[in-house]
């Protein structure tokens, strides 16, 4: 294969004769050095990111067909809706609101106890797909979790999967495990179960559709879907906030880069991400399921993986107090740090007009937070016990996590 000058390539590299220049042979065109995917190539080949799948996981992949109902809950007429970015082509979590009265308070309606909400988010069965031990499962593990990119993304899964049977499309029956989670009217977790389940979505809707009913604008929802179904959502996440704002996690405003492409992969556009009430409250539904997760699988004793972030290391402190220092803040010392701690800073910096700056401190002096059988609990979210379990579809350890509550709350094969 010939390849032109200028041109991005994979060779192998070819035994050298005694004389003359190293020679290689082209085994693909990659398109034009400077080309609009080069970037996205160069980092796949440079970090070693698997990007082809092999043909048996492939065969895997397109072997998979319905899943059957037998032993599963029957959700379909539950209305759960899926809420992703307008871009979006795989749906992993859908979701769903409802009063609840609680009994444990009786000051609520009518004497009955206090308004609670009901929430479920049911999260694509991965598990029943991808099973120990298959050609899928090792592909899987090898990748580790999906890689985005702004021209394409790598998927952990094969697209017979990430795109179709894990994919919570509208009006198709999908499995999932679902997480049933009951607040009270300060967003405290009561109790909640986990089962298996068949749902059929009954919308795909944006982020953009969702705030759009949040700040009262006339919108066509698809199917005919009633507003009512997004107003509880919003309902439940109020109720989340409050419990959110009572734990002082880190609040942290971060930007994220949006890049717009046109068909050819051209950049035609830069900015940043909009970050609406719509996207906080999927935000919040996560780390609720996220937490009851942990939580079970501690109460079964077993092991799993945690979601750990940790107090910031020493050194990264002091960096920053000194930092803090030569803008006339301080963050105490001979205390336990706490989160609350650095949000009166940026609290502080926003007063000052240094927000960007000290954010980014902030951001930079945080430990990175990992995966761990350590139980070790997320300084920046506030919360004693956390791990994740949301994103099966393009995260091995919450497939692990699947996998651990399959097993240990007796919900079938996996």
């Amino acid at each position: 294969m010939s390849a032109d000058p200028g041109e991005l390539v994979i060779a192998e590299v070819l035994p050298k004769k005694r004389l003359g220049l190293t020679e290689s042979k082209v085994l693909e065109r990659l398109g034009k050095g400077e080309g609009p995917h080069a970037f996205s190539h160069i980092a796949i080949h440079m970090h070693g990111i698997p990007h082809k799948f092999s043909a048996d996981a492939l065969a895997e992949a397109e072997a998979c067909g319905r899943a059957p109902e037998s032993g599963r809950v029957d959700l379909r007429n539950i209305p759960l809706v899926t809420i992703d970015g307008a871009d979006a082509r795989d749906f992993d979590d859908a979701v769903f609101a409802e009063h609840w009265s609680d009994p444990e308070e009786k000051d609520g309606i009518e004497d009955g106890g206090s308004q609670g909400w009901h929430l479920i988010v049911a999260i694509a069965d991965v598990a029943w797909y991808v099973r120990p031990g298959s050609e899928l499962d090792r592909e899987a593990r090898e990748r580790g979790n999906s890689v985005y990119f702004p021209d394409r993304v790598i998927p952990m899964l094969p697209k017979a999967l990430s795109n179709g049977w894990c994919s919570l499309k509208p009006d198709e029956d999908r499995p999932c495990l679902a997480a049933h989670l009951w607040i009270n009217g300060a967003g405290e977790l009561q109790t909640f179960k986990f089962e298996r389940a068949i749902l059929r979505s009954h919308a795909r809707l944006t982020y953009e559709q969702v705030q759009q009913v949040r700040d009262s604008e006339k919108v066509a929802l698809p199917n005919g879907l009633s507003p009512h179904v997004i107003d509880a959502l919003f309902g439940a996440y109020d109720s989340l906030l409050s419990a959110r704002k009572s734990r002082h996690p880190l609040e942290l405003e971060t930007s994220e880069p949006l890049v717009t492409l046109d068909e050819t992969g051209e950049v035609t556009e830069m900015g940043e991400r909009s970050f609406l009430e719509s996207h906080q409250l999927i935000e919040e539904f996560m780390i609720a399921a996220n937490v009851a997760a942990a939580v079970s699988l501690k109460r079964a004793r077993r092991s799993f993986l945690c979601r750990a972030h940790e107090v910031p290391p020493l050194d990264k402190l002091e960096s920053f107090r000194d930092f803090v220092d030569s803008l006339g803040m301080s963050l105490p010392k001979g205390q336990i740090i706490r989160a609350q701690g650095f949000n009166k800073i940026l609290a502080q910096s926003k007063k000052d007009g240094t927000s960007r700056m000290v954010s980014d401190a902030v951001l930079r002096c945080q430990a990175q937070a990992r995966y761990t059988p350590e139980d070790l609990g997320h300084f920046g979210l506030a919360l004693r016990r956390y791990s994740h379990f949301t994103s099966p579809i393009r995260r091995y350890p919450d497939l692990m996590v699947h996998r651990a509550l399959i097993e240990a709350l007796s919900l079938g094969e996996d």
